[in-house]
C-alpha cells in the first residue's frame, strides 16, 4: 500500500464531502439513475477517505510504539540522565508555580 500523507487526506475528505454536496443537490430535484451514479461516486469516496484514515492511525501508532521503545531503551541505558532530567524538570515546575502562587498572594 501507498505512504499516506497529509496532504491525500485532506484532499480526500475534500472529495467526500464534495460528493456529498453533489448528492444533496441530486436528490433535491431528481430520481432515478443520476441519484444512483452520484451515490456511488460519494460511497466510493467515502470508503477511500475511510481506508485511509485507518492506515494514518495505523502508522501513526507504529511509530508511537517505536519512539516510546526507543525511549525506554534510553532510560535503562542511561538511568542517572533521565534521573537527573526529571529532577531538573520538577525544579523548574516547582519554581514556576512558586513564583505563580507569591504573585498571586500579594
Amino acid at each position: 500500500m501507498s505512504q499516506v500523507t497529509t496532504e491525500t487526506l485532506v484532499q480526500d475528505l475534500k472529495q467526500v464531502v464534495h460528493d456529498a454536496e453533489e448528492l444533496l443537490k441530486a436528490t433535491a430535484g431528481q430520481a432515478g439513475d443520476h441519484i444512483a451514479r452520484v451515490r456511488a461516486k460519494a460511497e466510493a469516496s467515502l470508503h477511500s477517505a475511510r481506508a485511509r484514515l485507518v492506515e494514518l492511525g495505523s502508522s501513526g501508532a507504529e511509530r508511537v510504539r517505536e519512539k516510546a521503545g526507543q525511549a525506554n531503551a534510553y532510560v535503562h541505558d542511561n538511568p542517572w540522565v533521565a534521573i537527573g532530567a526529571g529532577a531538573v524538570a520538577g525544579l523548574l515546575v516547582g519554581l514556576l508555580v512558586g513564583r505563580r502562587n507569591n504573585g498571586k498572594s500579594s
